[in-house]
């Protein structure tokens, strides 16, 4: 079974608990303000919608023949995130019983032909060999990426104020990405064996990445109006460099439902002989968080 099915089964059961099937950003994952259930239980979800934009560095190994390395820097701005996506779901359920939580949240993104550029081909032993922009003819970027978060958490403080809770799990990052080119030049491999890199093609490479992570999340109040400013924040690493991730903005909280505009950033940073060396995910986010 792979790591996207488990991931989603996961959700799915947490969301089942929460009786909808509606997702709940990952700054997303604020604390439940309300007040538990007869059984204690209190649940929370959320639909929401991310104006994000994708930042990454990306190396794809060249064929064996040639050896090396070729890098990219695509950038996808949110207008064409909505133009190239082919799939999108993402969703976060929290439970909640006294002052232990748990909480998740999936991401699962597939866009297609998105504008991308070779930067530089890197062979053992010589310089870089930049790609002019002007070579670039076509080239079309392609990206499937899973980002898996689970974490338990526990109200380290609480009050009229508002609250603080500790938060500790781990993060997957499953990613595939392709980019489709046709180069205006041929350019000869080092090893004189006649392999050449260029015309039209593909390449394409993958990786998996688990991470532990640790932080903290909770709201603050303001006044007596319903205002609220949530925050979250994570670190951690393992399979990366780094990983982290931070939201926050402003929420209005009336009745069941909590409405809120937050700026979220998630970012991965890898080693250089990584599929992707650095991703960024960030942008403003609109939800509306409902508890039960």
């Amino acid at each position: 079974m792979s790591n996207r099915i488990v991931a989603a089964t996961v959700m799915t059961v947490l969301l089942a608990a929460g009786g909808v099937s509606v997702a709940r950003a990952q700054q997303p994952m604020g604390l439940n303000q309300q007040a538990a259930g007869p059984s204690g239980w209190s649940f929370d979800v959320a639909p929401y919608l991310w104006f994000a934009n994708i930042n990454t560095n990306v190396s794809f190994n060249l064929p064996p023949a040639l050896g090396g390395t070729v890098t990219s820097s695509p950038s996808v701005g949110f207008g064409d995130l909505v133009s190239h996506i082919n799939i999108g779901l993402m969703g976060t359920a929290d439970a909640r019983y006294d002052r232990f939580s748990v909480l998740t949240d999936f991401m699962y993104l597939n866009l297609g032909g998105t504008p991308a550029q070779f930067k530089t081909l890197n062979f053992p032993n010589h310089p870089a060999i930049p790609v002019q922009a002007g070579v670039n003819s076509s080239q079309g970027f392609n990206l499937r990426a899973t980002i898996w978060t689970l974490a338990g958490g526990y109200t380290l403080a609480e009050g009229d104020w508002g609250n603080f809770d500790a938060i500790g799990g781990f993060r997957l990052l499953e990613v595939n990405t392709r980019i489709d080119y046709s180069l205006g030049i041929t350019i000869a491999g080092p090893r004189g064996n006649g392999a050449t890199f260029g015309g039209v093609g593909g390449i394409s490479g993958s990786g998996t990445i688990w991470n532990g992570i640790g932080g903290f999340r909770g709201r603050i109040r303001v006044g007596n109006f319903g205002l609220f400013i949530p925050y979250y924040f994570d670190v951690g690493a393992g399979g990366s460099n780094l990983t982290w991730q931070i939201s926050s903005g402003l929420g209005y909280h009336v009745g069941p439902v909590d409405v809120s505009l937050t700026y979220r950033y998630l970012s991965f940073e890898q080693g250089s002989s990584a599929v992707v060396q650095h991703l960024d995910i960030k942008g403003p986010m609109l939800m509306a968080n409902f508890t039960f």
